[in-house]
């Protein structure tokens, strides 16, 4: 298995830490306690595009957007969902 500092790859660990570091649960969704970590892993994908690709959708060439696109792909979102959920006071 490919793990890298403890998360499912590097592209799980990279992203966690330069998009999610420092956010909390309630920060994606109203419904903590209730919330599956598939259901919390979707808003965290949709979250992410919309940081990465709606605010700069006219500056970046499409190639950067291909890319950035396969590399979010071999994200493991379930995996930062528990992350958050395990770590909620």
């Amino acid at each position: 298995m490919n793990t890298y500092n403890g998360w499912a790859n590097y592209a799980t660990w990279r992203v966690n830490l330069e998009l999610f570091d420092g956010m909390e649960l309630q920060d994606f969704t109203e419904d903590a306690d209730e919330i599956s970590a598939y259901d919390l892993g979707q808003n965290l994908r949709e979250w992410a595009e919309s940081v990465l690709f709606e605010v700069h959708q006219g500056e970046i060439h499409v190639l950067v957007i291909d890319y950035a696109n396969a590399f979010l792909a071999n994200v493991d979102w379930a995996e930062i969902a528990q992350h958050f959920l395990d770590n909620d006071n």
